[in-house]
């Protein structure tokens, strides 16, 4: 049998299944009721860019929208940013997601690593939706007042932000594994008036206690009132603060605030490594009509239907899946690790509450290549019918995997995108075959582009990934950002009008794209350019690898020296073989331009708390800048892989120091 490489099809799916997708639906509808007619998705999309307000226009009354006013266009300002959509409607986040409720049907299932899995229905999702919402009125909580929440990924979560969004406050969170300086640093900027805490949650078999972190935080927040404490890892509350019981007592209705489109909804952070992170604010419209078209047109989920994001509450994954009910769908929440006690837990809880939708990282299933997990032959996977990936590339080694081994007739969704949108700008399209290594096409509506220096759209070129035209679900602006000063140096300050991503990608002639990484991590070797992920695709093929970090020293434009960091599997260890096997590797799959003038072997690859590689503040580091102003450890997930950076970046800055004198 030939095996199959890069850009071959690995899946097509059956003309039974096209005609079962919402996609296919939505087409049909487009062609009876406003005269749309197109033969294929690349049509589609170019229909929705180029006819933007009439696609969105479209979404809003396919999906069946609740709002209380109805708006007076669709688009009242084009210019990005401050593009202005849907003006004077209002609506509510969670009056949308009420309106898909089913009674006794479960709405979500929780599981965690010292929790059996728990089932919620709707209507006791809604019951303590309502009684939280009740409460936190009486604590004197207003439209526009910010919620902060310091919780793990846990029902209660879900129930706060709800209750939160439905009175029109404004809810952020974090995660239990952020350190308390890096909480302080994201919410001092948004003064929040309640704060709900946890004692703790757990990883990797172990509990951790945050109480201290919690008394830390509280007494950071000059603005707080209140603190709602969750009792989760014990049974004990906090001195001083509300149990959460106590507003979990009231027996009221559910009654929702109509506000207009651009009401932020939620608060969401940039990562934060190398200085303050960004307060991003999200509309509770723009969130709405977006996740509508993805979760619903795009991904195709149906109130039938199961769907799991691995995700932490620190990651915009968590705020994703929360947004999938609007679907009518149960959404899966689990706090822990997706390795604990084995590479096997997240594929039994996909056999034990049927998920058809099963979403991860590009990390997470090359690992489980490595680790030889074989989910088809433990587990009974009947029901899946799609496997997202996100967060970084996916290799064709991943897909291959994927194919074989979870199984043969599924729906892989390689996808990229950005907290700052709380969406994807490239991914699945569910009628068109899957080719390995690529993702399959620019999202509906979404204007995506790869340019050159010069601002020319490219084909087939790499290039950086730009949006020419409006989403709704971009920032309405950052918090406290005096005329929008960081909100535009952050997209638009090379291509003035244009949403500059920050990604490297190649887009071909139909549509379909690939990511190659951080263009802010490019690799310049002798004139040579190229992003990170590309050395990563070739060092993952490696079973000894389990993971890897490039690090290209480039000083006045040229690289003085490319290091290469790796991971290795347990009982192997870097030796002149497998040195010589990796410069291999990369010197005949990738060039010899990019072959490593050095290699390490780490015990861990430094990451934020989202599981990101710290590619640039590392690069920082070992180029001598100052490692306290160049990295926040509080806004790592594993701050202890450092110390070898650390220790290295002395040695490096010596040697330097000697080579001047």
């Amino acid at each position: 049998m030939k095996t199959l490489v890069e850009g071959d099809v690995i899946w097509s799916p059956s003309e039974d299944r096209i005609k079962d997708t919402v996609l296919w639906n939505f087409m049909s509808w487009l062609k009876s009721e406003k005269g749309v007619e197109v033969a294929n998705y690349a049509q589609m999309w170019k229909w929705s860019v180029d006819e933007l307000e009439s696609f969105w226009e479209s979404v809003w009354e396919y999906s069946g929208i609740i709002s209380s006013s109805s708006y007076s266009k669709v688009l009242g300002k084009t210019a990005m940013p401050g593009a202005e959509w849907f003006p004077g409607s209002t609506l509510n986040f969670a009056e949308n997601i009420f309106a898909q409720s089913r009674d006794n049907q479960p709405a979500l299932y929780f599981r965690s690593e010292f929790i059996s899995t728990q089932e919620t229905s709707w209507s006791e999702l809604k019951a303590q939706v309502a009684s939280v919402a009740k409460g936190l009125k009486e604590l004197g909580v207003e439209p526009g007042d910010r919620v902060a929440a310091y919780l793990p990924n846990i029902p209660e979560a879900v129930v706060a932000f709800l209750a939160t969004a439905s009175i029109g406050a404004i809810w952020s969170i974090c995660s239990p594994d952020f350190g308390s300086r890096s909480v302080v640093d994201r919410f001092q900027q948004i003064e929040p008036v309640i704060l709900l805490a946890v004692d703790g949650y757990s990883y990797n078999g172990k509990k951790f206690d945050k109480r201290d972190e919690v008394q830390t935080i509280q007494k950071s927040l000059t603005s707080l009132k209140h603190t709602i404490f969750i009792p989760y890892i014990q049974e004990e509350n906090l001195e001083g603060c509300i149990p959460w019981q106590t507003i979990l007592r009231h027996d009221v209705p559910l009654t929702f605030q109509a506000l207009p489109f651009e009401h932020p909804l939620w608060i969401v952070y940039s990562s934060g490594t190398t200085g303050l992170p960004k307060p991003i604010v999200q509309s509770h419209g723009g969130i709405i009509i977006e996740y509508k078209k993805t979760m619903m047109i795009q991904h195709g989920y149906k109130p039938e239907d199961v769907v799991y994001w691995f995700s932490s509450t620190g990651w915009v994954m968590w705020n994703m899946l929360v947004g999938c009910l609007l679907t009518g769908s149960t959404i899966v929440i689990y706090d822990g690790s997706p390795s604990y006690p084995s590479m096997d837990i997240l594929w039994e809880l996909a056999e034990e509450v049927g998920i058809t939708f099963f979403g991860t990282s590009a990390p997470f299933i090359l690992n489980s290549m490595k680790m030889n997990v074989r989910p088809q032959e433990k587990y009974d996977l009947s029901k899946l019918k799609s496997l997202f990936s996100t967060g970084a590339p996916l290799t064709g080694d991943g897909y291959r995997w994927v194919y074989e081994h979870v199984k043969s007739d599924i729906w892989l969704v390689s996808a990229s995108g950005g907290t700052d949108v709380c969406s994807a700008f490239v991914g699945g399209v569910p009628i068109d075959p899957v080719r390995i290594g690529e993702i399959q096409g620019r999202s509906l509506g979404v204007a995506a582009e790869a340019f050159d220096e010069e601002g020319n759209a490219l084909t087939n070129e790499v290039g950086e990934l730009v949006i020419t035209k409006p989403m709704p679900s971009m920032p309405l602006y950052f918090w406290n950002d005096k005329e929008n000063k960081r909100y535009h140096e952050s997209y638009f300050e090379e291509y003035p009008g244009i949403w500059k991503h920050g990604d490297w990608i190649k887009i071909d002639e139909k549509g379909r794209c690939v990511i190659y990484g951080r263009s802010d991590s490019t690799i310049n070797r002798s004139g040579v350019r190229m992003g990170t992920s590309d050395l990563y695709r070739i060092i993952a093929t490696l079973d000894e690898v389990m993971d890897s970090l490039v690090i290209d020293l480039e000083i006045r434009g040229k690289s003085a020296s490319l290091i290469l960091f790796v991971v290795l599997k347990e009982g192997y260890s870097l030796n002149d073989e497998l040195r010589s096997k990796l410069k291999k590797q990369i010197r005949e799959h990738l060039s010899p331009r990019f072959i490593p003038d050095e290699i390490y072997a780490v015990k861990d690859i430094p990451k934020t708390l989202n599981g990101k590689k710290m590619e640039v503040p590392i690069r920082k580091l070992l180029l001598g800048f100052d490692a306290e102003k160049v990295i926040n450890t509080d806004s790592m997930g594993n701050p202890d892989s450092l110390k070898f950076f650390l220790d290295l970046a002395t040695k490096f800055n010596k040697k330097r120091t000697m080579k001047l004198f």
